[in-house]
């Protein structure tokens, strides 16, 4: 360790306890690095990482070569493999991806193309006869299996991550709020936490910017030596949850055709059977999380889901949660990869911000560790 390295408090910072966040720590921490992680919330995960549909994605939506489809292909495998080590819960239950109607066929033979050069061999086109015996209840022209697809306790693995840095040395500060980053010349960071009311300062060699929905407020903390660079902005698109309130018919997950936005009203599953519906696409200009319209709303999720599942019970639909996406890019513009801002983007020495960390963020995160600390040693 450089002299530098033993004066700082930690040689490597994570801001921000989502399932990212952990992921990388615990791994930096398991190849001997001093790492803490700051949360500005009480526990892990409060924020993206808890409001989703804990999916693990097959990676067949997402352009071929990009950072979402590699990771996602290469994080699915790792994540069920954690998960068998780590008694972590998860069911390989499998989506069916349906068109409803004719139109949609071509939508999906492009996905079928898509996952094929993302390298996900396994996706089967069905005859009606066979969806039929797999998903009575569904009603659809054309309908594809994805065998790779499945659920996990999304809380479960966090908890398992925090387990994993915790054994390998690793620290978590929660209540403990970034409010200000200097950066040395080539010699560090030194942050300002606020804490039960209190500001205090810690140093550290390497940072990591995990922190999701507040991910380009950090950034935007630090002087950038690049001329040029900024930090791109934060657009956030709430998607709203409807839980059945009835036992539900469904073995699979059940995907209609996505929007550009928005992989659709699609049903998923938890650990034990239940199903829950969403996520549509809300674009706003805060973090609030309240469900907006729900009347209005539970009337429009309806009348997608009876597309697939004609005989949806009336009254069935029920307001269950929200999740925010940290999208960095507006309404109508061309959906954005991850991004991962290091050295020869920004200009500052150890330091690594991640943006837009979406979907299929969960399934990928395990990859997307391996990758941060790539970055950090570059």
């Amino acid at each position: 360790m450089a002299a530098s390295e033993a004066a700082s408090d930690f040689e490597t910072v994570v801001i921000g306890a989502g399932v990212v966040g952990l992921a990388v720590a615990a791994e930096l921490a398991e190849a001997g690095q001093n790492v803490l992680v700051v949360e500005r919330h009480g526990t892990f995960g409060t924020e993206t990482s808890s409001r989703n549909s804990e999916v693990i994605h097959a990676g067949i939506y997402y352009p071929p070569g990009s950072l979402r489809a590699k990771l996602c292909v290469e994080g699915r495998e790792r994540l069920y493999a954690f998960a068998a080590r780590y008694n972590v819960p998860v069911h390989r239950c499998g989506k069916l991806l349906v068109a409803t109607v004719e139109s949609e066929i071509a939508q999906l033979e492009a996905i079928e193309a898509k996952a094929a050069a993302n390298g996900v061999p396994d996706l089967k086109r069905l005859t009606l006869d066979e969806v039929h015996r797999l998903e009575p209840d569904v009603r659809c022209v054309a309908a594809t299996l994805s065998p790779s697809t499945g659920i996990i306790d999304g809380h479960a693995f966090m908890a398992a991550l925090e387990a994993r840095l915790l054994n390998a040395g690793g620290e978590i500060a929660y209540h403990s709020e970034v409010v200000g980053i200097s950066a040395g010349s080539g010699d560090g960071f030194r942050l300002s936490i606020s804490s039960a009311g209190d500001v205090s300062e810690l140093s550290c060699m390497r940072l990591v910017n995990a922190a999701g929905l507040g991910a380009s407020r950090i950034g935007r903390m630090i002087e950038y030596r690049n001329a040029g660079y900024a930090v791109p902005g934060l657009f956030p698109a709430k998607g709203h949850y409807f839980s059945l309130a009835a036992k539900a018919p469904f073995k699979h997950l059940i995907y209609p055709m996505p929007s550009p936005d928005a992989l659709g009203v699609h049903v998923t599953l938890d650990m034990s059977g239940s199903a829950r519906f969403g996520p549509d696409v809300y674009w706003q200009n805060d973090l609030d999380y309240a469900f907006v319209s729900a009347d209005a709303r539970r009337e429009t999720f309806a009348k997608e889901i009876k597309r697939y599942w004609p005989s949806l019970p009336e009254g069935a639909l029920m307001p269950a949660y929200t999740g925010i996406r940290p999208k960095m890019y507006a309404e109508g513009s061309t959906p954005a990869d991850f991004e991962f801002h290091g050295v020869e983007r920004h200009g500052v020495p150890g330091f690594v911000a991640l943006y837009g960390i979406e979907s299929p963020g969960l399934t990928s995160a395990l990859a997307i560790a391996t990758h941060v600390a790539q970055l950090l040693d570059a």
